[in-house]
């Protein structure tokens, strides 16, 4: 088996003292696990071996992308592993972590300036512009994950996974909407086993924009790009939750002190939403959220910078 082997069938954990009393049971799926400490893994080979499997990339070829960084070190991960350049649009917006390590696993950077260091709608744009003429070079693939329908079968082993280790008893899968890939990958299957599993989705509070509110700028790495993801499928969602940036940001460092749980702010924002959908169960329940990377990942940023 090579290292593209060893992604998925991560572990699932029980949070013991972030949930209050009287609530459901919060289970996280600890993705992390994968190769380079994110669920983006499940995506990165979906895109890329169906890309192969169907002509549209071929050896030799270049592959092109945007990303805030967790889907560019997924994306190095398996182009390293399948011998394909890697050239990556991101931005000084998201962690010098995430940067330096897609450069460390051999991608090939254009750095966006951002405003202030926080995601916003006009942001996401000139990073997609600036792949979309990249991509005109001859021999080049462009994922363009949100319009990419391949990601989301990446996350259907993520969704058998679940309801395998839940032995069937998930009443509520909660998670956050970036790309929406992931949201809608686990939730065609759960929904599939059991239609009456709830599917709640996670955005900033800054940025509401699929509650109908306006975009806006935000903190979290990995959600809530200021406009309705081409992926988002809302006949699969029951609920909405917005999280701030200043929730999500307290949760990942209380997840880490409380729980030894290590995660980067889109897994505090998860959390947030999950305690709030626990509470309306109540006890006997079962709600799954996911741990979405490791805290490694942000280590310079305010969430755990310590001076």
């Amino acid at each position: 088996m090579d290292v593209l082997g060893a992604i998925g069938n991560t572990s699932m954990v029980r949070l013991r003292r972030v949930v209050p009393p009287e609530c459901a049971d919060v289970f996280v799926k600890l993705e992390w696990e994968n190769p380079t400490g994110s669920m983006k893994d499940r995506m990165a080979l979906a895109v890329i071996s169906r890309a192969e499997e169907d002509g549209r990339l071929k050896p030799g070829d270049t592959v092109v992308e945007y990303t805030g960084g967790s889907t560019g070190a997924s994306l190095a991960l398996v182009c390293g592993a399948r011998g394909y350049r890697l050239r990556i649009v991101t931005s000084d917006a998201f962690s010098q972590e995430k940067r330096d390590h897609m450069a460390a696993l051999g991608a090939e950077l254009t750095l966006v300036r951002s405003e202030g260091g926080l995601t916003t709608r006009a942001l996401i744009l000139e990073m997609i512009e600036t792949a979309r003429a990249m991509s005109r070079q001859p021999r080049t693939y462009w994922v363009d994950q949100l319009n990419n329908q391949d990601s989301i079968a990446g996350y259907a082993a993520l969704g058998e996974e679940i309801w395998s280790q839940t032995k069937g008893q998930v009443d509520a899968f909660v998670h956050g909407a970036g790309a929406a890939a992931s949201l809608r990958g686990v939730a065609t299957v759960l929904k599939r086993h059991d239609p009456s599993v709830a599917i709640v989705a996670v955005e900033p509070a800054e940025s509401a924009v699929l509650r109908g509110g306006p975009a806006g700028a935000h903190g979290i790495e990995g959600i809530g790009i200021g406009r309705t993801p081409p992926l988002w499928e809302p006949t699969l969602v029951n609920d909405i939750q917005q999280v701030s940036t200043e929730d999500a940001e307290d949760m990942a460092r209380r997840l880490a002190r409380e729980e030894a749980l290590f995660a980067g702010t889109s897994s505090g924002a998860n959390v947030v939403a999950a305690i709030r959908v626990a509470r309306q169960l109540g006890p006997g329940a079962s709600v799954v959220t996911l741990m979405v990377d490791s805290g490694l990942k942000y280590l310079s940023t305010r969430v755990y910078r310590s001076g």
